[in-house]
């Protein structure tokens, strides 16, 4: 399988903060989600399990639009320091919360040992515009990624990573306009990018050369979807206005029916979406694994990401 072409680096590797190519073992990081249900939080713990021994750099646990899921975020980063030697990164939101109630999670998380934090804005909760509905910050709240990455640096010397929209946020005017707040968040203190999840690695390179440009030097993690249900790709894109190639759209047409063909496409692209990343000089990648370990552990031996310890040491 061919992904559409993709320029190539003319001469040195131009992008300071990516490796160079042909570097050594690719780094890798995984995103999961705090469960519901006990069958959910079986499946989070079978896919830690499974890729926990591919020595990730870090694992991200999500947070819930207006901190919904706050309390679940907190007890599976509890549960993952406690059981595992894995590096939990929180996601953590200042939505429907004041400075002092996210300032109190803040040394909560230091307190139990978590060195990584994940600092977002976040999405109104329901009742107020819903997902990429209209932003009102509280008043006595944090306004922003920005302020929230400054807060986390004046109260411990946290690795902060932050999110970046390679085809715009939502809400954005302009990818300009991107830059400048990402620029923002790095003055303020963030150590790490991590991008929304694409497929056009075109929009993604254009962004990575925009902010190097403007003198940001931190690295850019590209985000990586392995994708089996194009229509709930199709609902999460709509939402964060991730655009959707029709080759990809093509290569999935007829398949609603065929889960394991969905599952042999999806990681081929994922897999040849990295190498060509690689090729232009990214060594890190950032897999939102959705709870299920088998797509990801497939790409990561494709790109040459082994076991570090035994399965069943690292399950003890």
């Amino acid at each position: 399988m061919t992904l559409p072409p993709t320029r190539r680096v003319i001469g040195p590797v131009a992008r300071a903060g990516e490796r160079p190519v042909g570097a050594a073992r690719p780094r890798v990081s995984f995103e999961f989600f705090p469960p519901k249900t006990e069958k959910m939080e079986a499946s989070l713990w079978e896919a830690i399990t499974r890729l926990a021994p591919l020595d990730p750099a870090f694992v991200s646990v999500t947070y819930g639009a207006g901190g919904s899921t706050r309390e679940r975020t907190h007890r599976t980063v509890k549960r993952i320091l406690d059981e595992t030697s894995l590096k939990p990164a929180a996601h953590l939101t200042c939505v429907g919360a004041s400075r002092a109630e996210v300032d109190e999670v803040i040394h909560d998380y230091w307190n139990i040992g978590v060195r990584h934090i994940v600092s977002l804005r976040g999405d109104p909760p329901p009742g107020e515009g819903g997902i990429g509905g209209v932003y009102v910050p509280r008043e006595d709240g944090y306004k922003n990624a920005t302020e929230l990455t400054a807060a986390l640096r004046g109260i411990a010397p946290f690795e902060v990573l932050v999110g970046v929209y390679p085809e715009r946020h939502p809400e954005s005017p302009s990818l300009d306009h991107d830059i400048d707040v990402l620029k923002a968040k790095v003055d303020a203190g963030a150590t790490l990018g991590i991008s929304q999840f694409f497929f056009d690695i075109d929009a993604f390179l254009r962004f990575v050369d925009k902010a190097r440009a403007a003198g940001i030097t931190i690295p850019i993690v590209p985000g990586v979807m392995p994708v089996t249900n194009f229509k709930g790709l199709k609902t999460m894109s709509a939402a964060c206005q991730t655009s959707v190639p029709s080759w990809l759209a093509n290569l999935f047409e007829g398949l609603d029916e065929d889960p394991e063909t969905r599952r042999l496409i999806a990681c081929s692209v994922a897999a040849e979406m990295c190498a060509k990343l690689q090729e232009q000089g990214f060594n890190d990648f950032h897999f939102y694994t959705l709870n299920r370990a088998d797509l990801v552990y497939a790409i990561c031996r494709v790109l040459g990401v082994r076991e570090t310890a035994p399965a069943h040491e690292a399950a003890a």
